[in-house]
């Protein structure tokens, strides 16, 4: 009863279409299958694939917000995106039952529009290199402030060198997908284009200035390299994404859900890992849940949850349930101007709930993202990805400039490299901008673990014993 009257109509404005933006067509593939498996739906199998996948196994050890934590309670890049799927799947499946309803679609059911988020949702983290956004900031300050990576950047053209320049984990997680896992196949792990689409938050390429006026939240990153444009042009055009300006589309309409679990569990799950690491004290955080949740202090439930960790966990899954309540009532609300590309804000920014949600953004960017542990251990994520850039790129570039006649270390690092990084034959790419962004492939894909062994072994810190 609640959407009875359907969405806010905006009949001037042209509208994607729901049946082309839920394409069952996987990247790289023309034609299906005869024999497909009949008991999981393409979506479903997006969704395994993803789990099954290395770079996916190996965000066990990257970053989310506590680097290299001794603690095995706070959470990795891993266990944040199975959550983010979580939250994915409950908006997905809600939001799908009522769009149904609303277009008479029939070629899927609401457990699709799920597994499409949930999928999505766990390959949204896929590209974050080692040490998270200090890990971007690394790689993007060696390009900017290096001789090595300012000479690099001079043989690009202008938006090659912006991709560096600017470089994003969200456009490293498109090539993931999408080119490097399962690199012998065209269009990578050739996921649909609907699970692509929800994936990617920001349809545009590096070059384009970000305007909010054109392309509001959508515009303010970017989620493909120059290397990848076709393939990312592939994507838009089947789902049928409207364009904008060159090399940009509207967003796919479940990305803005992909987006809204995102931002619900990192705000509040971040300050549940905080107060376990003692970064915040127990009382701050129950004030922030309690008028999110609508409960009272000495309610009879909170009494019998004698530990503070109960407490907290409680309230977190009470408060996730509420979001999501808020989140699918705005979506469906506002699904014409969301359709028609006319939908510029994060969901969260206008839920009812919006002012307790800022104040946790606020309260974990004052006192837990600067905190002291995790920005010693940032300060050092960017020696490490500064100090293997130089080793490795360096090494590259000698060897494919200079033959035999690199120096003898460069040619030792070259054997460190495997072939999908260099070139066929082990032989390094032409091409300087190809050649540098396989060396930012092997660098990013690495956790933080083996990102600080290798560099500790490379620069002699420590020596592997017999």
């Amino acid at each position: 009863a609640r959407y009875a009257a359907g969405p806010r109509r905006h009949p001037e404005f042209p509208s994607m279409d729901w049946n082309q933006l839920l394409s069952r067509r996987r990247l790289g593939i023309r034609h299906r299958s005869s024999a497909e498996d009949t008991q999981r739906t393409d979506f479903q199998r997006d969704f395994d694939r993803i789990v099954f996948a290395s770079a996916f196994r190996r965000m066990q050890d990257k970053t989310q917000v506590f680097p290299l934590s001794s603690n095995d309670y706070v959470r990795t890049r891993l266990t944040h995106s199975l959550e983010v799927s979580s939250v994915a799947r409950s908006l997905g499946n809600r939001v799908g039952e009522v769009v149904i309803a609303r277009h008479g679609l029939t070629q899927v059911v609401p457990a699709d529009f799920g597994a499409i988020v949930a999928a999505a949702a766990l390959a949204h983290d896929l590209g974050n290199p080692p040490f998270g956004h200090a890990g971007e900031d690394g790689i993007r300050q060696f390009f900017e402030e290096t001789t090595l990576g300012r000479s690099l950047i001079g043989r690009m053209q202008p938006a090659e060198q912006q991709d560096l320049l600017r470089f994003e984990g969200n456009a490293q997680g498109f090539r993931v997908v999408a080119r490097l896992q399962s690199p012998d196949n065209f269009g990578g792990m050739q996921l649909t284009l609907a699970t692509l689409g929800s994936f990617t938050k920001y349809p545009r390429g590096s070059l384009l200035d970000a305007d909010p006026a054109v392309g509001g939240i959508a515009f303010k990153k970017f989620n493909y390299f120059q290397a990848d444009a076709a393939l990312f042009d592939e994507v838009a055009t089947g789902l049928g994404l409207d364009p904008v300006l060159p090399g940009a589309w509207r967003r796919h309409p479940l990305a803005f859900l992909l987006e809204a679990a995102d931002d619900i569990c990192y705000r509040i799950v971040d300050l549940e890992d905080a107060v376990r690491l003692r970064q915040l004290e127990h009382g701050e955080v129950l004030d922030l849940l309690l008028p999110l949740v609508g409960l009272a202090a000495d309610s009879p439930r909170l009494k019998q949850l004698t530990r503070p960790k109960e407490r907290i966990e409680y309230l977190r899954a009470k408060a996730i349930g509420r979001l999501i309540d808020e989140v699918v009532t705005l979506f469906l609300d506002c699904e014409a101007e969301i359709l028609a590309g006319r939908y510029g804000l994060e969901l969260l920014d206008e839920v009812p709930s919006r002012a307790p949600m800022l104040e946790m953004k606020e309260l974990a960017r004052r006192r837990v993202y600067i905190g002291q542990p995790v920005v010693e251990v940032q300060v050092a994520g960017f020696e490490v990805l500064g100090g293997l850039l130089a080793a490795f790129a360096g090494a590259v570039t000698d060897v494919a400039e200079r033959g035999v006649r690199a120096t003898a270390l460069n040619r030792m690092l070259m054997h460190l490299l495997p072939e999908q990084f260099v070139g066929p034959g082990h032989e390094p790419v032409a091409d300087a901008y190809l050649r540098t962004l396989k060396i930012i492939d092997f660098i990013s894909g690495m956790t933080d673990s083996y990102a600080v062994s290798l560099f500790k072994r490379i620069t002699g810190m420590s020596l592997p014993m017999q």
